[in-house]
Order: C-alpha cells, then structure tokens, then sequence
C-alpha cells in the first residue's frame, strides 16, 4: 500500500511569483496534482470551469458551507472562493502529491486540518523590488499598488510560522528551491517505510 500523498500550501504577497513558479514546478516534477478552487464568480475571459476553478452559484456554495465540504473558505469582493476537502483527501488518499496557491488565513485552515501539509512562503526580493513588479503589470493605478504595498507588509509577518521561505529574486533559482522542498519532503523516512518494507521484506515498527 502507497504512502498518502502530501499537500503542499504556497503562500505569499501579491507580485511575488507564486503563481509563476507554480507552473512551472508542476511542469517539472511528476505526480503532482493541483488543487482547483470553488468560487461562486462567474468565469473571465477564456477561464475554464474545472481547470481555474469550479464555478458554482452562491446557493450552492453556502450549501457546500453548511454541509462542511470545504476545508477553507472566504468572501472577497462579494464572491466566495475556498478549498473542498474532496479535492485534498481524494488525490492524496492515492498518494498524489497536491500543490495549493492560497493566502496565510487559507493556510493556517489547511495546516489545522492536515497537520502534515508542508507550508512554502515566496517572498519578493524587496518591497521595492514588489513595487516594480506590480508597476510592470500596467493594471492598477498608483493608489491600488500603494494599497497592496502596504498589505503585502503586513502578511509577509506571517512568513515566520511557515515551514520554507523561498525569495523570488531570480525564477529558475526559485523554481530549482521548490522542487528541492518537494523532493526532500517526499524522501522522509515515513513516506519511503512502506516501501522499503516491501522491496527488503522487513518486520518491526
């Protein structure tokens, strides 16, 4: 029998790259799965229901609320968005490792529920460097930049209860750092017993 998967948390201020070094960890490494959120917004864009999210209705969203089917969730901007349990425990009760792109409160959620997720925070190389990046995105004016500045402040404080920091100065070093996380947390004892059990034949604890 496979070890269950682990579920990797990524967390971090907007402009720093998560979503960026992500993608690309996923291009590289092999069973790893990502965790699709709910949202009760209507799609944009070219947006796809089950691959950016799963879009559903607010009356089925706060069913999904009342009937505990969401291991974290939250209102923004009048549209909820969350985590369903089922798309945590399924992949990883297969023993398939699953990344998840979501905020600190998202992730304080998810470590009370699966006290062996593993918590990687990116951080920019500096605010001003966070500043030029937002800048570059050309979609915010100044007022909303300094607004995620000054927010960006206060969540990077919660970097400290996080298992990983990795700094966003450079991507490929910054994807090279997650895939080293990922690696080394898939080589602990607990999850290579099983098997080593198996392929030497060996008894005991």
């Amino acid at each position: 029998m496979s070890a269950a998967g682990s579920i990797f948390v990524v967390s971090g201020p907007s402009g720093a790259g998560k979503s960026t070094i992500i993608k690309y960890v996923r291009e590289n490494v092999s069973m790893l799965g990502y965790s699709v959120s709910h949202t009760s917004r209507k799609p944009r864009g070219a947006e796809v229901d089950g691959v950016d999210y799963h879009f559903v209705d607010r009356d089925t969203f706060a069913t999904m609320i009342g009937k505990g089917e969401f291991v974290e969730w939250a209102e923004v901007y009048n549209d909820y968005y969350g985590s369903s349990v089922s798309s945590l425990e399924g992949p990883t009760s297969q023993g398939l490792d699953v990344i998840m792109d979501i905020d600190v409160q998202g992730a304080r959620n998810i470590r009370l529920r699966f006290e062996n997720s593993t918590l990687i925070y990116i951080l920019p190389p500096s605010l001003e460097e966070l500043e030029k990046r937002l800048k570059a995105r050309g979609t915010e004016g100044e007022e909303a930049i300094r607004s995620r500045l000054g927010k960006a402040l206060k969540e990077i404080k919660n970097c400290l209860w996080y298992d990983y920091l990795i700094f966003n100065n450079e991507l490929t070093a910054a994807v090279e750092e997650m895939i080293a996380v990922i690696t080394a947390e898939r080589c602990r004892s607990s999850r290579r017993l099983s098997k080593v059990r198996e392929v030497f034949d060996l008894d005991g604890p």
